[in-house]
């Protein structure tokens, strides 16, 4: 998969198509390196446009049917900031 930050609030992104979505689950998965790579040099192309930074690839795998990062840097990015788990992608997932 493919991800970044908008630049605007923060936000992780995920590329789907030509554009970007919030939520992993809905971004594009890249099953060869090819095409993992042009998407990649597509949206490092976008870059200058100053709507979001960084972009990159990641690894991810199916769980049960659900598409998990690899990465635990990517499992947190996917679930929002940590350090306000009653706002954002994490509220309800955690109990206090």
């Amino acid at each position: 998969m493919l991800t970044a930050n908008r630049l605007r609030d923060g936000d992780v992104l995920y590329r789907k198509g030509g554009g970007w979505v919030l939520i992993l689950a809905e971004g594009d998965i890249y099953r060869d390196q090819a095409s993992a790579d042009a998407a990649l040099a597509a949206a490092t192309a976008e870059v200058p446009r100053n709507e979001f930074v960084a972009p990159y690839l990641f690894e991810v795998r199916n769980v049960n049917g659900k598409i998990v990062p690899v990465k635990e840097r990517e499992i947190i990015r996917a679930a929002g900031p940590t350090v306000h788990p009653h706002t954002g992608k994490q509220a309800g997932q955690f109990h206090a």
